[in-house]
């Protein structure tokens, strides 16, 4: 068998896609509907902006590092796209989208310089910024009295985006093609996109080879800010209803979208596609669980028994991987 075709059957992003066909094959013998046109389209759509936020996610993951305040800034970019409208309802789309952008790259760019420059790790920051920035959310809510914002006081342009489609392919969808596709040629092509995978294989190794493991780690950040900041103007503008509470409990689908799309939870390996296959898996069976006869109250156990799975699976595999690397050296000493 040639060797490229066994990488591919082999690959992690392989047995992804296999399990999603068996989910939607079991789903759809119950339920014929789930894979009409509609459904399809729903499904996409419901997974593209987990996939947004997976993609920031796994480089972050891949550099040995986590962010757990995605859902509490994609909350805070959310809102201010209302607050935006509030204060002018004509106002234009991409300026409302890249100020979202912006307040994300902000929020990621303060998380970046806690962790590459004050040496704290990301573990802590981040679960400290979840509770800042959702706290500042409902501060401003607060603040201005607004507790909601609502889809007649937005642009119709905004909402027209945020449902539309290009082809019968929803343009959210689209946008995280474009972004899955750019964030995985950057991380293939790229110097600095390999430098993480080096980073995240051994932080000292890559830092007394001259990476500038700081500025990429901050840079990362920077980014995964500014995806999260994207993907909460979408979920304002697909939804059209915004408040404080926009984004809560997004971060473990986010995690575990990362851990079982492939990405190693330590750090060094794993690719932003895998990523994405990993949300539309996790919201696929998210959707079938109902017309399977499962209970609602599991369904939000399928995230946590997902990554529980990955990480031990991942794990089995590198005490398997160090075993046979230990095997091979006693016997070249032999």
């Amino acid at each position: 068998m040639n060797s490229a075709v066994r990488a591919v059957l082999t690959s992690r992003e392989s047995g992804i896609v296999l399990v999603l066909l068996a989910v939607v094959a079991a789903t759809t013998a119950v339920n014929p509907g789930f894979l009409s046109g509609q459904g399809v389209h729903d499904l996409f759509l419901n997974a593209s902006i987990i996939a947004l936020l997976a993609v920031g996610q796994s480089m972050l993951v891949i550099t040995r590092n986590i962010d757990l305040s995605v859902g509490s800034v994609m909350g805070l970019s959310a809102y201010l796209s209302g607050q935006m409208f509030l204060s002018d309802k004509d106002m234009p789309t991409i300026v409302v989208v890249l100020a979202g952008i912006g307040l994300g790259a902000l929020c990621g760019a303060f998380n970046g310089a806690l962790v590459a420059i004050a040496k704290v790790p990301a573990l802590v920051v981040t679960l400290g910024t979840l509770y800042v920035f959702r706290g500042l959310d409902y501060a401003w809510a607060s603040a201005t009295g607004v507790q909601q914002v609502n889809a007649y006081q937005m642009s119709s342009d905004f909402l027209s985006f945020g449902s539309g489609s290009l082809l019968g392919i929803p343009n959210l969808t689209l946008v995280a093609v474009v972004v899955v596709a750019a964030a995985a040629f950057a991380l293939r092509s790229f110097r600095s996109g390999r430098e993480l995978y080096a980073i995240g294989s051994n932080p000292d190794a890559a830092r007394l080879a001259g990476i500038p493991t700081g500025r990429r780690v901050f840079t990362t950040f920077v980014i995964s800010g500014a995806l999260v900041g994207l993907a909460g103007m979408l979920h304002a503008a697909y939804f059209g209803t915004i408040n404080a509470g926009v984004g809560s409990g997004k971060e473990l689908a986010v995690v575990a979208a990362v851990v079982v799309g492939g990405v190693a939870i330590f750090g060094g390996s794993g690719t932003v596609v895998g990523a994405a296959l990993g949300a539309l898996l996790l919201t696929t069976i998210t959707s079938a669980l109902p017309i399977l006869g499962v209970p609602a109250f599991w369904q939000r156990a399928v995230d946590g028994a997902a990554l529980l799975l990955a990480i031990s699976l991942d794990r089995a595999v590198m005490l398997r991987l160090a075993a046979r690397l230990q095997t091979e050296r006693n016997r070249r000493r032999a």
